[in-house]
C-alpha cells in the first residue's frame, strides 16, 4: 500500500513541510490537507496540494481514495478563488505519473491560465503530456477500475 504516517518520511520533503520543518507559507490547509506555491512555477497561478498522510503516487490511490482526490481538487479551486483567478475554464489540475515525479508524495497541480503556459510547462503539464494525468482522468480510473493505470 502506498500510505504511510508522515513520521515514517522523514526523507520527503513534502512531508517535512507537513510537518512544520520549513518555511514554506502555506496558502490553505484543513486537517486532511495542505496547499502551497510551486517553487518551479509552470503557470501564472501554481500550486500544490497534497494530503498531510503520505501517499507515495497517484498510482498508489485506490477506488477508497476517491473523496480524498475530489477534497485535493476543492482545495485546489479554493486557491484559485483565493487569488482572485477570473477564468476558471481555462485551468489544469492533475498529476505526475511516476517515475516523472520529482517528489515522491501525492501533490495535485494547480495550474492557470493553461493556454499561457509556454511550451516547457505545456510538455510537463498540458493535455498532450505523456507522462501528466488529468484529475478528471484520475478520478474516472478510479470509479471505474479502482486503480489507477
Amino acid at each position: 500500500m502506498g500510505t504511510q504516517d508522515t513520521s515514517e518520511r522523514e526523507d520527503c520533503p513534502f512531508c517535512e513541510i507537513v510537518n512544520d520543518n520549513t518555511d514554506t507559507e502555506i496558502l490553505l490547509s484543513d486537517d486532511k490537507l495542505l496547499c502551497f506555491r510551486d517553487i518551479k512555477p509552470g503557470a501564472t497561478h501554481h500550486y500544490l496540494v497534497i494530503p498531510r498522510t503520505h501517499i507515495d503516487y497517484c498510482k498508489a490511490l485506490k477506488a477508497d481514495d476517491i473523496p480524498l482526490v475530489e477534497r485535493m481538487v476543492q482545495m485546489g479551486w479554493q486557491v484559485l478563488e483565493k487569488h482572485k483567478v477570473s477564468c476558471l475554464d481555462d485551468v489544469r489540475m492533475g498529476f505526475h505519473l511516476p517515475p516523472f515525479s520529482s517528489v515522491p508524495h501525492l501533490h495535485l497541480h494547480v495550474l492557470a491560465p493553461a493556454s499561457k503556459m509556454d511550451g516547457k510547462s505545456q510538455l510537463h503539464y498540458g493535455p498532450l503530456s505523456h507522462w501528466f494525468i488529468s484529475v478528471d482522468k484520475v478520478l474516472t480510473q478510479l470509479k471505474t477500475r479502482g486503480r489507477v493505470k
